[in-house]
């Protein structure tokens, strides 16, 4: 009986299922019951000075309706994400386009772009901090060429692009990277094949290496979209959401909203709000891959 049930099927089965089980385990432990326990509180409103946890329904979200504050929250973090996105994956494919040639040097040029993913992100905010002060590094050599630089950090202008900057020269050697492993992987006969009809460097890149290099722009980007709405370290120590509001991200009014106001039911209603903008955003993207990534029949 025993021999009849445990088929080579149900054996494979099986294997495959205990192989799955620890993954399962934990993104049921660390994703969805911390979601579903998210979505619980922002129907109440817990006071934990107090020692107090309401039901209050839809409440929270009545007042995400009518938040004042909210527009101009996500108003900059569209303009952040918006600005990381294109700079950080332009700025990598360009440095990947220029790293794949065979010259010296390019080694040593891979390792020191890459450097500052693996460093430590409050460390590396610290101390980009001092550059961008008034009297920092930054304004130092603009000084000495002549040129009086502004208070980056503190001017409504410049505090949002100071920020997608630093954000940008700290994350882009990870698409390069990508980039770079994808370009590699682009059959050198194609490239032939061009030279020989006449196509120019542009039309080679336009026609063959973006369309062959498509996954790869799909994943970066949907990597990045999702990392420039989880922004948080680099708002609290740079600007603090200032001036004004003008860099309170959603994640950082988050955090203001649950943590110095304590209203950890707003805070979990705003953190819905964040999960399904970034729900939408991933679908959309992942919707559009059958239009633009070439390997999609």
């Amino acid at each position: 009986m025993n021999q009849r049930f445990w088929t080579g099927r149900r054996r494979d089965n099986l294997a495959g299922y205990l192989f799955i089980a620890p993954q399962l385990a934990g993104s049921i432990l660390f994703v969805f019951v911390p979601l579903a326990l998210v979505v619980w509180y922002s129907l109440h409103e817990w006071n934990v000075l107090a020692g107090t946890f309401e039901f209050t329904g839809g409440a929270n979200y009545e007042q995400l309706a009518s938040d004042p504050r909210l527009p101009g929250v996500l108003a900059a973090t569209g303009l952040f994400s918006a600005g990381l996105v294109v700079l950080n994956l332009t700025l990598a494919l360009l440095l990947a386009v220029l790293l794949n040639q065979k010259l010296r040097g390019t080694i040593f040029f891979r390792t020191v772009f890459f450097s500052p993913v693996v460093v430590s992100l409050v460390a590396w905010t610290i101390v980009w901090g001092f550059l961008l002060q008034d009297n920092g590094g930054i304004n130092g050599v603009l000084s000495w060429l002549g040129i009086a630089g502004p208070n980056w950090l503190r001017g409504e202008g410049t505090a949002m692009i100071s920020v997608i900057v630093v954000q940008v020269v700290k994350n882009v050697g990870l698409n390069m990277i990508l980039f770079l492993a994808a370009l590699q992987g682009v059959p050198a006969n194609l490239y032939e094949a061009a030279r020989m009809d006449g196509a120019s460097r542009w039309r080679q890149f336009r026609s063959i290496t973006v369309p062959m290099i498509s996954p790869t722009i799909l994943l970066t980007s949907i990597i990045t979209v999702v990392g420039s709405l989880q922004v948080f370290a680099q708002i609290a120590v740079l600007t603090q959401g200032g001036p004004g509001t003008s860099t309170t991200v959603l994640v950082y009014y988050l955090y203001q909203q649950a943590f110095q106001f304590h209203h950890f039911g707003y805070g979990a209603t705003l953190s819905v709000l964040l999960f399904a903008i970034v729900l939408t955003l991933t679908v959309v993207q992942w919707q559009m891959r059958k239009r633009w990534v070439f390997h999609e029949s």
